[in-house]
């Protein structure tokens, strides 16, 4: 396959963008809306071709999984975005020079994003709708676990593009392969800024081997601490919530800390777990708080490959720690720098936790749940940024713009 055309194909697809109006691309946002709704039962064909061929037991089977509910959702987010004002062309800041010259620096757009995503069939229109509302054009490569159902989405997408007339290389599918992937990776002049949506095999490998810039979308290694100054009730149901809401995603909660002298609440904590069925992996002081009320089935002994780890899965991890300090430290040590949350009533204590964690997200009684674009009031998302260049946290439409300086005057020269 010829790659270079393709990449060279999306690039003029970008400059056509630049003269699309704004209401042009939220109509056709709100298309591609309905089309999706109205085209569900090709779309979940396609994704149980995907599903039949993965363990139900491996955790990216429920990212997989697309249901009509799921793409209701969807859709609603793509209308979201469509409802938002444009990122494009904002001032960002203006100033006029002792000479007469004036300074504007505008928003534009990148131009052509790669997006790099496994098996996640949503970033497909996720990602079409935030980089046609920011004037992007798009290529994406997703994985072989969800080649049938991304196929069927970009049907969805194409078809509608022609509808209005538009080049439908705003948004290019790629082949699930491997050489696709180097392809990308390596487009230099002609794909702007990569975007790895994934594990953190697939980040660290899109990392290590582009040449071409990208933005960090690190794996979620998240962490709740209840504090000796927490509220059990509060705990219990933001626990509950941030770690078996929905276990498949980056945002889910991988460990408990828990302050000592609130040891005695760990049963009632947990309490909410079991019905999930919850395998916890609690270390010695937490493992002798919970073992006369967690199922002995369910409870484990935690080993040093317990903590820095994403489960992505109905599995937590418990540290207990003498002081507060000791809980910064874990998390400093342990924390993939995604989201990251305290449970307490007391204000001091809260703001040193906002202060002292480096985090994208910090959480002071609430799930880490929430760190999602959508919950954000971003629209649909294009990824959580960990990195601290260009982006952090929840991606929206903003995160996908750069800047350019507008320089006017009236025949300034230098002179030296």
């Amino acid at each position: 396959m010829e790659y270079r055309l393709l990449f060279e194909n999306a690039v003029a697809a970008s400059r056509t963008l630049n003269v699309i109006d704004e209401a042009t691309k939220n109509n056709l946002l709100i298309a591609v809306a309905s089309a999706a709704k109205n085209a569900t039962e090709t779309i979940l064909a396609a994704n149980a071709k995907d599903l039949a061929q993965m363990d139900v037991a491996n955790p990216k089977y429920d990212r997989l999984k697309l249901t009509a509910e799921r793409i209701t959702a969807i859709a609603e987010d793509i209308r979201q975005v469509a409802q938002l004002p444009s990122p494009l062309q904002r001032t960002l800041s203006t100033s006029t020079r002792p000479n007469g010259m004036i300074l504007t620096k505008v928003s534009v757009p990148f131009g052509v994003v790669g997006i790099i995503y496994e098996a996640r069939p949503n970033v497909t229109f996720d990602v079409f709708s935030l980089c046609l509302k920011s004037g992007n054009a798009v290529i994406l490569k997703g994985g072989s676990d969800a080649q049938h159902s991304n196929e069927a989405i970009m049907g969805v997408i194409h078809h509608v593009l022609k509808t209005f007339g538009l080049n439908p290389d705003i948004a290019t599918l790629l082949p699930s392969d491997h050489a696709a992937t180097s392809e990308l990776l390596h487009a230099v002049g002609l794909v702007d800024v990569i975007i790895p949506r994934g594990g953190k095999q697939l980040i660290d490998f899109v990392r290590q081997n582009a040449t071409v810039p990208i933005i960090e979308t690190g794996a979620g290694i998240c962490h709740t601490y209840f504090d000796e100054f927490g509220d059990t009730a509060k705990g219990s149901a933001i626990i509950a919530n941030a770690k078996t809401r929905r276990v498949s995603v980056c945002n889910a909660l991988d460990c408990l800390i828990i302050h000592e002298k609130r040891l005695a609440d760990l049963p009632r904590l947990c309490a909410p777990l079991i019905d999930k069925n919850v395998i916890i992996y609690a270390d010695k002081r937490a493992f002798d708080a919970l073992k006369n009320d967690y199922p002995a089935h369910l409870l484990q002994p935690s080993t040093t490959e317990s903590f820095g780890t994403e489960f992505l899965d109905y599995k937590l991890a418990i540290k207990t720690v003498a002081t507060f300090d000791n809980a910064l430290t874990h998390i400093a040590t342990y924390s993939s720098k995604h989201s990251e949350c305290i449970i307490s009533e007391n204000k001091e204590r809260l703001m040193e936790f906002n202060t002292a964690v480096d985090a994208a997200c910090v959480y002071n009684n609430v799930s880490t749940a929430f760190t999602d674009g959508a919950q954000f009031g971003l629209g649909a998302e294009i990824g959580i940024s960990t990195q601290k260049l260009h982006a952090r946290g929840p991606m929206g439409l903003h995160e996908l713009t750069t800047y350019k300086w507008i320089v006017e005057g009236n025949g300034q020269i230098r002179e030296n």
